[in-house]
């Protein structure tokens, strides 16, 4: 990791560090502002760690962990007015990408980072949507989203082959958000037009491994 054991970096570091908390005492700048961009920096530099020796595809996680995480309290700094769930939804859904990063860029010898990669993406789209759901519904399309992380365990590749027992969390899954969706009250008229969207996406799925 020579990016991370460069005295050129970590000067330029403390020199950006200075000037920012400078801006915030002379209330230039936030002092969640001066954070988001110090967690984004620190993203960036785990980013790079990975750009120059691609064997270290662990960097990928702290990087968009960071990068989450300056999105979530750019959005309190710098857009006030902006509903704060979205910030926790740009987190979450920062984490999962680093995970389904990790899978494309290892060239798919990492499959199962799929899982906590889909999770963390149901996740947080699931909380984006929260707040204009009803909790049947928010429970069945977290369920949803899970069935589809498992579902494209199933149909992607992988070293080892396909992932045959995929196939049943991901119907047992897709089953319970069915059923969570069906009793939401009005969210009742999304489960056929998801469940075309699923069915959709599998046979596409299917196509593009032929």
């Amino acid at each position: 990791m020579k990016v991370l054991q460069s005295r050129v970096l970590w000067g330029i570091l403390l020199v950006v560090v200075g000037l920012l908390f400078l801006l915030e005492s002379l209330a230039i700048l936030s002092i969640g502002g001066a954070w988001a961009v110090l967690f984004a920096v620190a993203g960036l530099i785990f980013g790079y760690t990975y750009l120059e020796d691609r064997e270290r595809w662990w960097a990928l996680i702290p990087s968009m962990a960071l990068l989450g995480l300056a999105a979530l309290i750019g959005f309190e700094a710098f857009l006030p007015g902006v509903d704060g769930q979205w910030g926790v939804t740009l987190f979450m859904g920062a984490l999962g990408l680093s995970f389904i990063l990790i899978y494309f860029l290892t060239r798919r010898s990492q499959w199962w980072a799929l899982i906590p990669g889909g999770v963390l993406a149901t996740l947080g789209v699931a909380l984006g949507l929260e707040p204009y759901m009803p909790g049947e519904a928010f429970v069945g399309v977290f369920f949803l989203g899970m069935a589809l992380t498992f579902a494209l365990v199933y149909a992607l590749p992988t070293p080892e082959g396909r992932m045959l027992w995929a196939i049943f969390p991901a119907g047992v899954l897709a089953l319970m958000g069915i059923i969570f969706l069906s009793i939401a009250g009005e969210a009742a008229t999304l489960v056929w037009p998801v469940l075309l969207i699923l069915t959709g996406g599998y046979v596409l799925l299917r196509s593009v491994r032929k």
